[in-house]
């Protein structure tokens, strides 16, 4: 059977750093003076130094963050409709800085066969697939997928995709595009919890190359573990003023409890000492400490994962994405990897890999 590669990978942020603006926006937007001081510390301790937006924080930092439209301000944020008509101007801009860095020559243009795109962060039609193969000028026939709506393991499916194709036809080269606008469904509200969920997140866009020429990370196995009676500890419903997305403080330690019991199964045939790559999804520092304690990992194992959480925070899907393209500018041929996201179910997507 043909073994499928993860050749190259780039990735790409807005330009507007907006994390300590978040942090002063939200601290004046919550009313109850016993949440604010919780609130900060939370903040200070949550592992994040930077988050990008494609919105531009107001001069003061508070009160409220814009987009040349100003889109938030306190009892006028937009509703679902207008939110989709941003993410439609904003995203294939995003898409093409990601695009642009990935570099393809025309050979590489006209031998893509496959188009694959993750986003749960927006939809409309036609969609990012068409901005694709008109940006890059592709073969209008190329085969185009959207995986929508899977959060933050959407990469790892869409990865998982990818390989299927080149094994069942060893001459196809796909592109695959993460790109989400996460800060888009910020909420007024004054539910800690909420507003907790909204301190991680920020925009970001990977675009890779998976074809069957052995340079890269080789793509070995994927596997999902469901972890039992988790199933509305997240969830993600499109709501009247934006898509809703609700995080349970209890997430970490359910990650944590169940990858003792069941990480054995993601790892296959290998054992923890095995693996010198580790590509974890840095949903927030709390679950990076539960991988570690779940799995017992070593000491800085989930290095990666921590730097790309300090410096770009949580992009949902694209974010695995960012973890793997540093641990490929490290990475040493013969070295085993295991790459792992969470999302809605609750479900661990895990993927086995190994440098070329």
């Amino acid at each position: 059977m043909t073994q499928a590669y993860l050749n190259r990978i780039a990735t790409a942020v807005p330009d507007a750093d907006v994390h300590q603006a978040f942090v002063n926006f939200a601290d004046d937007m919550l009313e109850d003076p016993r949440v604010k001081p919780v609130f900060q510390r939370m903040a200070q301790r949550c592992g994040i130094r930077r988050r990008f937006s494609f919105m531009t924080p107001n001069g003061t930092g508070t009160g409220f963050m814009v987009t040349p439209e100003e889109v938030y301000g306190h009892g006028n944020f937009p509703g679902t409709a207008r939110r989709m008509e941003i993410f439609e101007h904003f995203a294939p801009q995003l898409a093409q800085r990601t695009l642009d860095k990935l570099k393809l020559t025309e050979e590489e243009r006209s031998g893509i066969t496959h188009v694959l795109v993750t986003s749960c962060t927006g939809l409309y039609a036609p969609g990012l697939d068409f901005y694709i193969v008109d940006h890059l000028h592709l073969d209008p026939s190329v085969e185009r997928t959207m995986i929508g709506f899977m959060g933050c393991y959407a990469a790892i499916n869409g990865l998982k995709q990818a390989r299927h194709i080149v094994r069942s036809e060893p001459a196809a080269k796909v592109l695959l595009l993460n790109l989400e606008l996460c800060t888009l469904h910020l909420q007024e509200t004054q539910e800690l919890e909420q507003v907790l969920s909204f301190l991680v997140f920020g925009d970001g866009c990977a675009a890779s190359i998976i074809t069957a020429e052995p340079t890269g990370f080789a793509l070995d196995s994927f596997r999902a573990v469901l972890l039992p009676e988790t199933r509305d500890l997240i969830t993600w419903r499109i709501g009247a003023m934006g898509f809703d997305m609700f995080l349970s403080g209890q997430v970490p330690n359910a990650i944590g409890a169940g990858l003792a019991t069941t990480g054995g199964e993601a790892l296959g045939p290998y054992k923890v000492k095995d693996i010198a790559l580790w590509a974890v999804h840095p949903g927030g520092k709390s679950i990076l400490d539960a991988v570690e304690r779940g799995l017992a990992l070593p000491e800085n194992s989930l290095a990666a994962s921590r730097q790309i959480l300090e410096c770009f925070g949580n992009m949902s899907s694209a974010t695995v994405m960012f973890v793997l393209e540093r641990l490929m500018q490290i990475a040493h041929p013969g070295e085993k990897g295991c790459a792992m996201s969470f999302g809605p179910g609750l479900t661990a997507e895990t993927m086995l890999f190994h440098a070329v």
